[in-house]
């Protein structure tokens, strides 16, 4: 398509002036007299019914469980900028996103610019530890930095422990084998999971690389986990201490099942995915609307 086609391309709305996120599930998405129409037989905060979708004032859909969408679905969202994700229940998952994001590339840009100066992204480490920590650090080692997050983690696994009583013997994690792990360890992994999950909608909603991370290295999604990291004391490690105690209490739900239950509420109730975005943009100190939307 030739850009400016038909006025499309100036007749989108800037993501700086659109909502953010809405989330579907449970229903038939589809185009009817030019815009999407969604049917449901009822999800997280939709009434059973039909439903007029405002695709141009929102940034992204999320697809939940049980949603089916039409070509034409895609095809109208693609031409205005739109992004449609597939995700798990309350976004405990990614399972797909295509290419899409902002009108600009300022928040790409500005991440690979800090990225490739190694003054700069050692800087941009030492930012979002602090962030975690509630102070600037003053070493400029990032390996002493990790090692004080290690530290740092000791303490808080133990914390948590106390506060939810629940028995403690240690962080410790068999990658080949991670169901032979204790029951603190396992809700640990899997709440990891679901904040990572977050963060990969929060990298594709900012179109930023997942692959250019400023704490992470080796990773294709080192970007993404220096993200979940920022609300791991938070978030993470809260919802698996929590967790716990609740199998413990109910022996019968698998300790999975219950960290995506619990990670999934509190992505909704507490704005989760948002909060992420905001932390995107913040640490690049980027304008919304960029330059070339």
């Amino acid at each position: 398509m030739l850009a400016g086609r038909l006025g499309l391309e100036t007749a989108r709305i800037p993501h700086a002036d659109r909502h953010g996120l809405i989330w579907l599930g449970r229903g038939r998405l589809w185009v009817q007299s030019g815009t999407l129409r969604f049917a449901t037989t009822g999800c997280a905060d939709l009434e059973p019914g039909e439903y007029d979708i405002p695709y141009q004032t929102v940034s992204c859909i999320l697809l939940g469980p049980g949603t089916t969408i039409t070509h034409d679905v895609l095809r109208l969202s693609a031409r205005h900028g739109t992004g449609l994700v597939a995700v798990g229940e309350d976004g405990v998952r990614l399972y797909s996103a295509p290419p899409f994001g902002p009108d600009h590339s300022a928040l790409a840009r500005c991440q690979a610019l800090l990225w490739a100066d190694p003054g700069q992204r050692l800087d941009t480490a030492r930012r979002m530890y602090a962030w975690r920590f509630g102070r600037i650090l003053p070493t400029q080692d990032i390996s002493k930095l990790r090692g004080i997050e290690g530290g740092r983690s000791r303490e808080i696994y133990k914390r948590l422990a106390e506060q939810f009583g629940v028995t403690w013997r240690g962080r410790r994690y068999d990658r080949s084998n991670p169901e032979a792990a204790d029951l603190p360890n396992q809700a640990i992994n899997h709440a990891a999971t679901a904040v990572q999950a977050a963060a990969e909608i929060a990298v594709a909603a900012t179109a930023t690389i997942p692959q250019l991370g400023f704490i992470h290295e080796d990773s294709s999604r080192s970007f993404v986990l220096d993200i979940a990291d920022l609300f791991r004391d938070t978030f993470t490690l809260p919802v698996a201490f929590q967790a716990v105690r609740l199998v413990q209490r109910r022996p019968d739900v698998s300790i999975e099942r219950q960290v995506r239950r619990l990670a999934g509420q509190r992505f909704r109730r507490e704005g989760l995915i948002p909060s992420m975005i905001d932390r995107i943009k913040e640490l690049f100190s980027t304008d919304d609307r960029g330059g070339d939307a």
